[in-house]
Protein backbone atom coordinates (compact mmCIF):
# COMPACT_ATOMS: atom_id res chain seq x y z
CA UNK A 1 0.00 0.00 0.00
CA UNK A 2 1.46 3.43 -0.92
CA UNK A 3 2.17 5.94 1.82
CA UNK A 4 -0.63 8.50 1.93
CA UNK A 5 -0.37 11.98 3.41
CA UNK A 6 -2.29 12.81 6.61
CA UNK A 7 -5.74 14.17 5.87
CA UNK A 8 -5.00 17.40 7.74
CA UNK A 9 -2.67 18.19 4.81
CA UNK A 10 -4.69 19.59 1.90
CA UNK A 11 -2.38 17.85 -0.56
CA UNK A 12 -4.06 14.60 0.53
CA UNK A 13 -7.48 16.06 -0.24
CA UNK A 14 -7.08 15.97 -4.01
CA UNK A 15 -7.71 13.09 -6.37
CA UNK A 16 -4.71 10.83 -6.92
CA UNK A 17 -5.98 8.72 -9.80
CA UNK A 18 -2.82 6.61 -9.96
CA UNK A 19 -3.70 5.14 -6.54
CA UNK A 20 -7.43 4.74 -7.16
CA UNK A 21 -9.42 1.97 -8.81
CA UNK A 22 -11.24 4.52 -11.01
CA UNK A 23 -14.12 4.71 -8.55
CA UNK A 24 -15.62 7.90 -9.99
CA UNK A 25 -15.70 6.20 -13.43
CA UNK A 26 -17.69 3.26 -12.06
CA UNK A 27 -19.54 4.13 -8.85
CA UNK A 28 -21.23 7.29 -10.14
CA UNK A 29 -24.07 7.60 -12.63
CA UNK A 30 -23.91 9.86 -15.68
CA UNK A 31 -26.91 11.51 -17.32
CA UNK A 32 -26.57 12.53 -20.96
CA UNK A 33 -26.32 16.31 -20.95
CA UNK A 34 -23.96 19.16 -21.76
CA UNK A 35 -21.56 17.60 -19.24
CA UNK A 36 -21.76 13.95 -20.24
CA UNK A 37 -22.13 12.48 -23.71
CA UNK A 38 -23.87 9.31 -22.49
CA UNK A 39 -26.12 7.82 -19.85
CA UNK A 40 -24.32 5.49 -17.42
CA UNK A 41 -25.78 3.72 -14.42
CA UNK A 42 -24.03 3.71 -11.05
CA UNK A 43 -21.90 0.58 -10.74
CA UNK A 44 -21.32 0.21 -14.47
CA UNK A 45 -17.81 1.06 -15.72
CA UNK A 46 -17.62 3.96 -18.14
CA UNK A 47 -16.99 2.58 -21.67
CA UNK A 48 -13.88 4.76 -21.83
CA UNK A 49 -12.31 3.03 -18.82
CA UNK A 50 -9.32 0.82 -19.63
CA UNK A 51 -8.16 -2.36 -17.91
CA UNK A 52 -5.43 -0.41 -16.07
CA UNK A 53 -8.06 1.91 -14.51
CA UNK A 54 -7.01 4.79 -16.75
CA UNK A 55 -9.29 6.83 -18.98
CA UNK A 56 -8.78 6.07 -22.66
CA UNK A 57 -9.92 9.53 -23.76
CA UNK A 58 -8.51 11.66 -20.94
CA UNK A 59 -6.76 14.12 -23.25
CA UNK A 60 -9.95 14.89 -25.20
CA UNK A 61 -12.70 14.69 -22.60
CA UNK A 62 -14.03 18.20 -23.13
CA UNK A 63 -13.91 17.92 -26.90
CA UNK A 64 -15.99 14.71 -27.03
CA UNK A 65 -18.66 15.75 -24.55
CA UNK A 66 -17.36 14.69 -21.13
CA UNK A 67 -16.82 18.13 -19.65
CA UNK A 68 -18.24 16.94 -16.33
CA UNK A 69 -15.30 14.60 -15.86
CA UNK A 70 -12.87 17.51 -16.07
CA UNK A 71 -14.50 19.44 -13.22
CA UNK A 72 -15.04 16.53 -10.83
CA UNK A 73 -12.79 15.96 -7.82
CA UNK A 74 -13.36 13.38 -5.09
CA UNK A 75 -11.19 15.35 -2.61
CA UNK A 76 -8.90 12.32 -2.34
CA UNK A 77 -11.65 9.90 -1.32
CA UNK A 78 -10.90 7.55 -4.22
CA UNK A 79 -7.37 6.69 -3.22
CA UNK A 80 -8.39 6.49 0.45
CA UNK A 81 -11.12 3.94 -0.23
CA UNK A 82 -8.94 2.00 -2.67
CA UNK A 83 -5.73 1.84 -0.67
CA UNK A 84 -6.76 2.17 2.97
CA UNK A 85 -10.38 1.17 3.51
CA UNK A 86 -10.07 -1.83 1.17
CA UNK A 87 -6.33 -2.42 1.58
CA UNK A 88 -5.58 -2.25 -2.14
CA UNK A 89 -8.17 -4.90 -3.11
CA UNK A 90 -9.72 -3.90 -6.42
CA UNK A 91 -13.39 -4.31 -7.28
CA UNK A 92 -12.20 -6.08 -10.43
CA UNK A 93 -9.92 -8.53 -8.62
CA UNK A 94 -12.49 -9.21 -5.89
CA UNK A 95 -16.04 -8.64 -7.10
CA UNK A 96 -17.37 -9.26 -3.59
CA UNK A 97 -16.01 -5.84 -2.60
CA UNK A 98 -17.72 -3.91 -5.40
CA UNK A 99 -21.06 -2.86 -3.89
CA UNK A 100 -19.58 -1.91 -0.50
CA UNK A 101 -16.66 -0.13 -2.13
CA UNK A 102 -18.87 1.97 -4.40
CA UNK A 103 -21.30 2.86 -1.61
CA UNK A 104 -18.61 3.76 0.91
CA UNK A 105 -16.85 5.88 -1.73
CA UNK A 106 -19.79 8.27 -1.66
CA UNK A 107 -19.61 8.58 2.13
CA UNK A 108 -15.84 9.06 2.07
CA UNK A 109 -16.16 11.79 -0.53
CA UNK A 110 -18.48 13.71 1.79
CA UNK A 111 -16.05 13.34 4.70
CA UNK A 112 -13.08 14.44 2.62
CA UNK A 113 -14.94 17.51 1.39
CA UNK A 114 -15.69 18.42 5.00
CA UNK A 115 -11.99 17.99 5.81
CA UNK A 116 -11.17 20.42 2.98
CA UNK A 117 -13.33 23.07 4.63
CA UNK A 118 -12.19 22.29 8.16
CA UNK A 119 -8.48 22.49 7.31
CA UNK A 120 -9.07 25.92 5.80
CA UNK A 121 -11.23 26.96 8.77
CA UNK A 122 -8.44 25.94 11.16
CA UNK A 123 -6.00 28.19 9.35
CA UNK A 124 -8.41 31.12 9.03
CA UNK A 125 -9.28 31.35 12.74
CA UNK A 126 -5.87 30.76 14.31
CA UNK A 127 -5.92 32.43 17.74
CA UNK A 128 -9.71 32.70 17.76
CA UNK A 129 -12.04 31.14 20.31
CA UNK A 130 -13.63 29.16 17.48
CA UNK A 131 -10.37 27.30 16.89
CA UNK A 132 -11.00 24.64 19.55
CA UNK A 133 -14.33 23.70 17.99
CA UNK A 134 -12.73 23.47 14.55
CA UNK A 135 -9.89 21.32 15.88
CA UNK A 136 -12.33 18.95 17.60
CA UNK A 137 -14.41 18.46 14.46
CA UNK A 138 -11.31 18.09 12.33
CA UNK A 139 -10.05 15.27 14.56
CA UNK A 140 -13.50 13.64 14.69
CA UNK A 141 -13.95 13.78 10.92
CA UNK A 142 -10.49 12.38 10.26
CA UNK A 143 -11.22 9.53 12.70
CA UNK A 144 -14.45 8.72 10.83
CA UNK A 145 -12.50 8.25 7.60
CA UNK A 146 -10.61 5.38 9.26
CA UNK A 147 -13.77 3.36 9.80
CA UNK A 148 -14.54 0.01 8.21
CA UNK A 149 -16.86 -0.14 5.19
CA UNK A 150 -19.71 -1.14 7.50
CA UNK A 151 -19.00 1.80 9.83
CA UNK A 152 -18.91 4.21 6.91
CA UNK A 153 -22.21 2.96 5.55
CA UNK A 154 -23.83 3.22 8.99
CA UNK A 155 -22.72 6.83 9.43
CA UNK A 156 -25.38 9.56 9.40
CA UNK A 157 -23.48 11.87 7.06
CA UNK A 158 -26.21 14.52 7.04
CA UNK A 159 -26.09 14.82 10.83
CA UNK A 160 -22.31 15.16 10.76
CA UNK A 161 -22.49 17.75 7.97
CA UNK A 162 -24.98 19.76 10.03
CA UNK A 163 -22.69 19.85 13.07
CA UNK A 164 -19.66 20.80 10.99
CA UNK A 165 -21.60 23.40 9.07
CA UNK A 166 -22.69 25.13 12.27
CA UNK A 167 -19.03 25.78 13.09
CA UNK A 168 -18.18 26.71 9.50
CA UNK A 169 -20.88 29.38 9.69
CA UNK A 170 -19.18 30.82 12.77
CA UNK A 171 -15.85 30.84 10.92
CA UNK A 172 -17.51 32.55 7.97
CA UNK A 173 -19.04 35.26 10.15
CA UNK A 174 -15.67 35.95 11.76
CA UNK A 175 -13.75 36.13 8.48
CA UNK A 176 -16.40 38.19 6.71
CA UNK A 177 -16.65 40.62 9.62
CA UNK A 178 -12.95 41.39 9.19
CA UNK A 179 -13.42 41.87 5.44
CA UNK A 180 -16.40 44.20 6.06
CA UNK A 181 -14.70 46.25 8.76
CA UNK A 182 -14.88 49.48 6.76
CA UNK A 183 -17.69 48.89 4.27
CA UNK A 184 -21.25 47.64 3.82
CA UNK A 185 -21.87 44.32 2.04
CA UNK A 186 -22.63 44.42 -1.67
CA UNK A 187 -26.39 45.05 -2.07
CA UNK A 188 -26.90 42.07 -4.39
CA UNK A 189 -24.95 39.56 -2.33
CA UNK A 190 -26.67 37.14 0.01
CA UNK A 191 -26.96 33.50 0.88
CA UNK A 192 -28.53 31.62 -2.03
CA UNK A 193 -28.75 34.80 -4.13
CA UNK A 194 -29.87 34.38 -7.74
CA UNK A 195 -27.06 36.06 -9.63
CA UNK A 196 -27.22 34.01 -12.80
CA UNK A 197 -25.76 36.07 -15.64
CA UNK A 198 -25.32 39.04 -13.29
CA UNK A 199 -23.14 41.93 -14.42
CA UNK A 200 -20.67 42.15 -11.55
CA UNK A 201 -17.57 43.27 -13.39
CA UNK A 202 -15.11 44.90 -10.97
CA UNK A 203 -17.66 44.56 -8.16
CA UNK A 204 -16.49 44.92 -4.58
CA UNK A 205 -17.68 41.62 -3.12
CA UNK A 206 -15.31 41.54 -0.19
CA UNK A 207 -16.88 39.84 2.79
CA UNK A 208 -19.97 38.85 0.80
CA UNK A 209 -22.09 35.93 1.96
CA UNK A 210 -22.41 33.96 -1.28
CA UNK A 211 -23.14 30.58 0.28
CA UNK A 212 -25.14 28.56 -2.22
CA UNK A 213 -25.44 31.57 -4.54
CA UNK A 214 -26.27 30.99 -8.20
CA UNK A 215 -23.47 32.67 -10.11
CA UNK A 216 -23.92 30.69 -13.31
CA UNK A 217 -22.50 32.67 -16.27
CA UNK A 218 -22.08 35.76 -14.08
CA UNK A 219 -19.60 38.39 -15.25
CA UNK A 220 -17.12 38.61 -12.36
CA UNK A 221 -14.19 39.95 -14.36
CA UNK A 222 -11.95 42.01 -12.13
CA UNK A 223 -14.21 41.50 -9.10
CA UNK A 224 -12.74 41.43 -5.60
CA UNK A 225 -14.00 38.46 -3.58
CA UNK A 226 -11.63 38.77 -0.65
CA UNK A 227 -13.14 37.09 2.41
CA UNK A 228 -16.31 36.16 0.50
CA UNK A 229 -17.90 32.86 1.59
CA UNK A 230 -18.33 30.72 -1.53
CA UNK A 231 -19.27 27.39 0.01
CA UNK A 232 -21.74 25.70 -2.32
CA UNK A 233 -21.81 28.62 -4.77
CA UNK A 234 -22.54 27.57 -8.36
CA UNK A 235 -19.82 29.11 -10.53
CA UNK A 236 -20.53 27.22 -13.74
CA UNK A 237 -19.38 29.33 -16.71
CA UNK A 238 -18.89 32.38 -14.49
CA UNK A 239 -16.21 34.65 -15.99
CA UNK A 240 -13.45 35.06 -13.41
CA UNK A 241 -10.98 36.75 -15.70
CA UNK A 242 -8.81 39.06 -13.58
CA UNK A 243 -10.93 38.39 -10.47
CA UNK A 244 -9.25 38.25 -7.07
CA UNK A 245 -10.30 35.15 -5.15
CA UNK A 246 -6.97 34.79 -3.36
CA UNK A 247 -8.56 35.13 0.08
CA UNK A 248 -12.05 33.85 -0.76
CA UNK A 249 -13.45 31.44 1.80
CA UNK A 250 -14.27 27.76 1.23
CA UNK A 251 -13.56 27.72 -2.50
CA UNK A 252 -12.95 24.29 -4.06
CA UNK A 253 -11.22 22.93 -7.13
CA UNK A 254 -14.45 21.73 -8.78
CA UNK A 255 -15.97 25.21 -8.44
CA UNK A 256 -12.91 26.77 -10.06
CA UNK A 257 -12.83 24.16 -12.83
CA UNK A 258 -16.49 24.77 -13.68
CA UNK A 259 -15.87 28.50 -14.17
CA UNK A 260 -13.94 30.41 -16.82
CA UNK A 261 -10.78 32.30 -16.00
CA UNK A 262 -7.41 33.40 -17.27
CA UNK A 263 -3.80 33.87 -16.21
CA UNK A 264 -4.71 37.02 -14.27
CA UNK A 265 -7.31 35.25 -12.06
CA UNK A 266 -5.99 35.07 -8.50
CA UNK A 267 -6.83 31.90 -6.59
CA UNK A 268 -6.25 30.85 -2.97
CA UNK A 269 -3.07 28.99 -2.13
CA UNK A 270 -3.46 25.31 -2.91
CA UNK A 271 -5.75 25.81 -5.91
CA UNK A 272 -4.36 25.83 -9.42
CA UNK A 273 -5.61 27.26 -12.70
CA UNK A 274 -7.39 24.43 -14.55
CA UNK A 275 -5.62 23.29 -17.70
CA UNK A 276 -8.65 23.94 -19.88
CA UNK A 277 -8.71 27.65 -18.97
CA UNK A 278 -5.90 28.17 -21.44
CA UNK A 279 -8.14 27.14 -24.34
CA UNK A 280 -11.40 28.84 -23.39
Amino acid sequence: MPDLLPLTDRSALRADCANCFALCCVALNFVASADFAIDKSAGDPCPNLQDDYRCGVHSELREIGFRGCTVYDCFGAGQHISQQTFDGRSWRADRSTASAMFASFGVMKELHELLWYLVEARDRVAGSGIRSSVDALLAETEALTLGTPDALLALDVNEHWARVNAVLVQVSESVRADALADRDPHPRAGRGADLMGAKLRRADLRGANLRGAYLIAADLRGADLGGADLIGADLRDADLGGADLSSALFLTGPQVASARGDASTRLPAGLEHPRHWAVL
